[in-house]
């Protein structure tokens, strides 16, 4: 069954090239209204929206969806329910292509719920409690942006459609646009949403190479590309955009300082790079934010398969301090993972230098003058991205371990990405209708990125040298990510899981488990002459009165 999904996809992943080439070269969109059901006078119809922004993102995710199917047979090749792996897969990549074709927000519902269905399914793969734990954080994470996105379509009733092409700029709408902005940084991880990201790495390497390179986590950022029209109307977006944006990839790069377990390294790299797409979009800049967003598809997933090569030869360990001396050999691994970080890195003329050079240069002649601390985060986060990708390389590469030489590494995969990674960039650079040319830009901003890129070089073989630090403040707050993920897996569910118990004894089971000093306090003293009855009604409408009171001052207090 897996030959058979690797070839059918392969055949698809043609077929798109060829559309995504004409509809490119006739420069046009097609808007097409497919009547699925008709009957009486009710006819129910769903639009496909066919234009070069679809198809050039389609082709993309079934690129990495055919990689990935390919790199699974060698790597799931021991594992019973491989068939049931491959169905879930497959949904996965249907969900993305709704998510991608469909501009009806209803129908568009339809891919965002069922990427959250089959990404928990996927994450709790291997029904231990460490998977378990990581899908209950994706799903209840990415139900609030569903609940969202439910609120959105209820309210654009007042348009009397809801396709995402014809939506008019009036006040109801801003409050739509504000409802998407959040379900869209739900689903891409961003402050304070961002523990579920690393803690889904609990699914098999080659489901991480498909979420985190281009479909779930890259949804909220395409989701916005589609609704930037409105977004770009409303006054508190870009700021606010701006600066969680900021601080989500200044997080992410700091903490994959602080990580040794090689695919959290990676996600919180995905993390990072998703918090510049996002960054892009709060400066003005959706087209570059769209470009970057398919050149980092590119070779992030080819980081995540090389990955995954090395977790496999290495017998399933993660931790990157027992890897190394891969050059002799695994030649074509420590090729391949040293082309996607100096990708990552912007090194110049791999598929990520033509993005992401270019947003460097458009936030340095946008920003310097505008807001200085949004600038100095901004270059931090960069420099650590450069960073922690010399760390991993110099881990991988040239570490004093030695790595085990049995095993085969899946080759056809790794090839067919290392190219789209080296040469992904200028190919969709003139895939686009509109070429992005760069402006006249002054030497300052053009000598900004090679700065960053050699000052990241020099941190990060530093890091590997120098002695580790003994703050273990400082530690666990870079390991749990700024303390995010203890508060989204201790706090939260606590506070959430304590209301309903003190609803369920105060309001249905009696007023008799109410503390005592909570009594005195809250309380009223009635009268000696009042009847025992009438004071136990009393007491027990007090009761309900003060948990309902609780409840409510709470529920207000965090909206």
């Amino acid at each position: 069954m897996v030959y058979i999904t690797t070839q059918l996809l392969t055949l698809i992943t043609f077929f798109s090239y060829l559309l995504t080439s004409c509809v490119t070269y006739m420069n046009s969109s097609l808007l097409i209204e497919w009547d699925m059901l008709n009957f009486s006078s009710t006819c129910v119809t769903i639009p496909i929206i066919i234009d070069p922004t679809s198809m050039i993102f389609m082709s993309t995710v079934l690129t990495i969806a055919t990689s990935v199917m390919q790199f699974a047979k060698t790597y799931m090749i021991n594992d019973k329910s491989m068939d049931r792996f491959i169905m879930l897969v497959l949904l996965f990549v249907m969900s993305m292509m709704f998510l991608v074709l469909f501009p009806h927000t209803i129908a568009l519902l339809l891919g965002w719920d069922g990427l959250g269905i089959t990404s928990f399914v996927l994450v709790i793969y291997y029904n231990n409690p460490k998977s378990l734990g990581a899908g209950m954080i994706t799903a209840l994470t990415n139900r609030i942006g569903d609940v969202m996105l439910l609120i959105s379509i209820a309210l654009m009733f007042n348009e009397g459609h809801w396709l995402v092409t014809n939506i008019w700029n009036n006040d109801v709408l801003h409050w739509t646009g504000t409802l998407i902005m959040i379900a869209a940084m739900t689903k891409s991880a961003q402050m304070p949403f961002s523990s579920w990201l690393p803690a889904a790495m609990a699914a098999p390497t080659p489901v991480s190479a498909l979420v985190h390179s281009s479909t779930l986590v890259t949804a909220g950022v395409y989701l916005m590309y589609r609704f930037y029209p409105l977004m770009e109307s409303m006054l508190l977006f870009k700021p606010i955009m701006m600066m969680v944006s900021t601080m989500t990839m200044l997080m992410a790069s700091a903490s994959a300082m602080a990580e040794c377990d090689m695919k959290k390294i990676i996600a919180l790299s995905t993390l990072s790079q998703v918090a510049v797409m996002m960054f892009t979009l709060s400066i003005g800049m959706p087209e570059i934010a769209f470009f970057h967003l398919i050149t980092h598809a590119l070779f992030k997933a080819l980081l995540f398969i090389c990955a995954g090569n090395m977790i496999d030869i290495h017998h399933h360990s993660q931790d990157l301090r027992l890897m190394g001396n891969t050059t002799a050999q695994l030649p074509s691994i420590t090729a391949a993972i040293t082309i996607a970080n100096m990708a990552l890195c912007g090194a110049p003329f791999m598929a990520g230098f033509y993005s992401k050079d270019l947003i460097i240069e458009t936030t340095t002649m946008l920003m310097s003058e505008k807001n200085t601390i949004i600038m100095v985060m901004f270059i931090m986060a960069t420099i650590l991205t450069t960073a922690y990708s010399t760390r991993f390389s110099i881990y991988v590469l040239m570490n004093h371990t030695s790595s085990p030489s049995e095993g085969k590494p899946q080759t056809t995969s790794i090839i067919v990405l290392t190219i789209l990674a080296i040469s992904g960039g200028a190919i969709t650079n003139w895939l686009f209708t509109i070429p992005i040319c760069e402006p006249n830009f002054s030497v300052m901003a053009k000598m900004t990125a090679p700065m960053m890129i050699t000052s990241g070089l020099i941190l990060g073989s530093f890091s590997t040298l120098t002695p580790k630090t003994n703050n273990k403040m400082m530690i666990s707050s870079h390991c749990f990510m700024w303390f995010l993920t203890p508060i989204s897996t201790h706090l939260m569910p606590k506070i959430t899981m304590i209301l309903p118990f003190m609803e369920l004894k105060e309001t249905d089971q009696g007023w008799s488990l109410i503390p005592s000093m909570l009594l005195d306090q809250l309380s009223v003293s009635s009268s000696p002459l009042m009847s025992p009855l009438m004071s136990a009604q009393n007491n027990s409408m007090m009761s309900h009165l003060t948990c309902a009171t609780i409840i409510t001052c709470w529920t207000l207090s965090v909206m």
